[in-house]
C-alpha cells in the first residue's frame, strides 16, 4: 500500500483554493442589474472596495413578488443614491475679492488666469514634459548600483551502522556587497534623437499651456460680453416699462376726458404686462450670464465679484488690414500649428532612434565585490568519540572592466517593423501639420468675415435706433395730443425696445467676434478689453 503524501495534497488543496481567488472579486459588483448597489463605507463615510453591505430595497422585492412580476420591479428612487462622504461636503472657498471694487475685464482674465484649475493642470503637464526632457538626457550618463546579499545554511544528518549510529551537522553564513558601473559609450546617435524627442515634447506642453491660457482669456471675454449685453438689456426693458406706462397713463387720461375708448386703455394694460415680463426674462437671463462668466473664469460659484460696466465706444465700420495680411502675419504663430511642426519633429527624431537601433553599441562595465563567510562542521562517530568542532572563516575581493561591443543580428523583424512605424508617425506629421495650416486660414478667414459681419450690423443696429427712436418720440407725442392712434404708440415703443436690444447685441456681438479673431490668430492680446479696439 502507497503511503499518503500530506504535503502533497495540501499543495493539491491549496492550488484549488487559489484557483478561485479570481472569480470571487465578482462579489464587489452589483448583485443585479434591476438592483441598486448598496455600497460599503468606512468610518469616515468614504466608499470602501469589497462585497456590498446590507441592500435596502427589500420592500421593492416584495413588491415584485406580490404583483407576480419576474421583471424588474419598482425600485424606489432612495435606492439608487450613492451614500455621502462628508470629506467631500466642503465647498473650497471662493478666491479673496473686493467686495466694493467694479472688477474690470483686465482684473476678471488675471483672477480667472490664477484661480481656472486647467491652467493649473496645464502647467503641470508641461513640468511633466520637462521632467521627460531630463530623463532622456540621463541616458548619457553611467549607472551606478550596488548589492548586498546574504546566506545561512544548516544541515543536519545521521546514519547508522553495524558499529552504531553517528551524525553531523554543517552549518555556513556569509555576506557579499557588489558594486556595479554600466556606462554606454557610443549608439550612433539613438540617445541623442530621444532627447531630441523628449525636448520637443516639451516645447508641445509649453504651447498647449499658453494654448490654455488663450483660451481662458477668450472664453473670460467673450462671458464678460455676453453679460454686459444682458446688463444693456435691462436697462432697455425697464426704459421700455416706463414708455408703456406712460402709453397707459395717456391712454387713461384720454379715456377720463372722452376721447379715448375702453380699448386704447385695454390695449395700453396689455403693452405694459408684456413689458413688465420682458424685465423679469431680461433679469433672468442677466443672472445665467453672470453665473456663465463666473463659471468662464474657473472659480466657485459662489463668489460674488462687482462686475464694472463697459464702457461703450464707437466702432470701426469696416477691417482695415486685408485677410491676406491677417492669415500671413498670424499663421505661424498659432498654438496649434506650432504644436503640429513639434510633432513632426518629435516625429522625425523618433526615425532617427529607430534607426540607430540597426547599429553596433559601445559600452562599459565595471564591477566590484567583496565576499566574507564562515562555516563550521561537527561529527559524533560511532565509536563514540567527540571530534573537534571545525570553523572555517574568510574574506574575498574581486573586480573587472569591460569595455565591448553590441551588434545586433537577428530579432525576428522587430527593429524594422518599429522603423516602419515612426516612418509612418512621421508622414502622419508632416500631413497634419500642412492640414493643421490649412484649418488655420480656414479659421481666420471665418472669424475675419464674422468680425466684418459684425461691424456691420452694429453700423446698421446704430441707425435703426436712431429711426426707432424718432418715430416713438412721433408716435407717442402724435397720441398724447389725440392725433394719432394708441396701436401706432404701442407699436413704435415694441420697435424702440427691439432697436434697443439689437443695438446692445450687435455691439456685445462685434466684441466677441473681434475676440474670436484675435484667438484665431493667436493673438489675444488684441481682444478689446475697454469696449474699443
Amino acid at each position: 500500500m502507497r503511503r499518503f503524501n500530506a504535503p502533497f495534497a495540501l499543495a493539491i488543496l491549496a492550488t484549488a483554493g487559489l484557483a478561485g481567488c479570481a472569480t470571487s472579486s465578482l462579489d464587489m459588483a452589483p448583485d443585479s442589474p434591476d438592483r441598486p448597489w448598496q455600497p460599503r463605507t468606512d468610518a469616515s463615510g468614504a466608499i470602501v472596495p469589497g462585497p456590498a453591505g446590507a441592500s435596502n430595497a427589500s420592500g421593492a422585492s416584495g413588491a415584485s413578488g406580490a404583483s407576480g412580476t419576474s421583471g424588474a420591479s419598482s425600485t424606489p428612487s432612495g435606492g439608487y443614491t450613492l451614500p455621502a462622504n462628508p470629506s467631500l461636503a466642503a465647498v473650497p472657498p471662493p478666491p479673496a475679492l473686493e467686495q466694493a471694487h467694479d472688477y474690470s475685464l483686465p482684473e476678471l482674465i488675471d483672477l480667472a488666469e490664477s484661480a481656472n484649475p486647467l491652467t493649473r493642470i496645464a502647467w503641470n503637464d508641461a513640468r511633466n514634459a520637462a521632467l521627460a526632457a531630463g530623463i532622456a538626457k540621463s541616458a548619457y550618463l553611467p549607472q551606478l548600483s550596488a548589492a548586498a546579499m546574504g546566506l545561512y545554511a544548516d544541515a543536519h544528518g545521521s546514519s547508522t551502522s553495524a558499529l552504531g549510529d553517528s551524525s553531523a551537522t554543517a552549518s555556513g553564513h556569509g555576506e557579499t556587497s557588489v558594486l556595479a558601473l554600466n556606462w554606454l559609450l557610443f549608439d550612433f546617435g539613438g540617445r541623442a534623437a530621444r532627447v531630441e524627442a523628449a525636448s520637443q515634447g516639451s516645447v508641445i506642453a509649453n504651447i498647449g499651456f499658453t494654448a490654455v491660457h488663450q483660451q481662458v482669456i477668450f472664453d473670460v471675454s467673450v462671458a464678460f460680453y455676453g453679460y454686459q449685453a444682458a446688463r444693456a438689456r435691462i436697462d432697455t426693458t425697464r426704459q421700455g416699462l416706463d414708455n408703456a406706462e406712460a402709453i397707459l397713463a395717456a391712454a387713461q387720461s384720454r379715456y377720463k376726458h372722452g376721447v379715448g375708448t375702453v380699448i386704447e386703455v385695454a390695449q395700453a394694460n396689455q403693452n405694459r404686462a408684456q413689458a413688465k415680463l420682458a424685465l423679469v426674462q431680461a433679469q433672468g437671463a442677466e443672472s445665467n450670464s453672470y453665473l456663465m462668466l463666473i463659471s468662464a473664469m474657473g472659480i466657485s460659484p459662489l463668489s460674488k465679484p462687482r462686475i464694472a460696466t463697459l464702457p461703450t465706444h464707437a466702432l470701426p465700420a469696416t477691417m482695415n488690414d486685408s485677410i491676406e495680411q491677417i492669415v500671413s502675419s498670424a499663421i505661424a504663430r498659432r498654438p496649434d500649428v506650432l504644436s503640429a511642426y513639434a510633432a513632426e519633429r518629435v516625429n522625425l527624431a523618433r526615425v532617427k532612434a529607430a534607426e540607430s537601433e540597426f547599429m553596433p553599441k559601445v559600452f562599459v562595465s565595471a564591477s566590484g565585490a567583496y565576499h566574507t563567510g564562515s562555516s563550521s562542521i561537527s561529527a559524533v562517530p560511532a565509536i563514540g568519540q567527540q571530534l573537534p568542532t571545525v570553523n572555517l572563516s574568510g574574506g574575498h575581493y574581486g573586480g573587472s572592466v569591460i569595455v565591448g561591443v553590441t551588434i545586433p543580428i537577428y530579432d525576428g523583424g522587430l527593429r524594422s517593423a518599429v522603423l516602419a512605424q515612426a516612418r509612418n508617425d512621421a508622414d502622419s506629421a508632416t500631413t497634419r501639420l500642412a492640414r493643421s495650416r490649412e484649418e488655420a486660414v480656414r479659421q481666420i478667414v471665418a472669424a475675419q468675415n464674422t468680425l466684418q459681419t459684425s461691424l456691420s450690423a452694429q453700423a446698421a443696429a446704430k441707425e435703426l435706433l436712431a429711426a426707432a427712436q424718432t418715430t416713438y418720440d412721433a408716435a407717442f407725442d402724435a397720441y398724447r395730443h389725440g392725433v394719432g392712434s394708441v396701436t401706432d404708440a404701442l407699436l413704435a415703443q415694441n420697435q424702440l425696445l427691439a432697436a434697443k436690444n439689437a443695438d446692445a447685441d450687435s455691439y456685445s456681438g462685434a466684441l466677441s467676434a473681434a475676440a474670436a479673431l484675435a484667438l484665431a490668430t493667436g493673438s489675444v492680446d488684441s481682444i478689446p478689453t475697454q469696449g474699443s479696439w
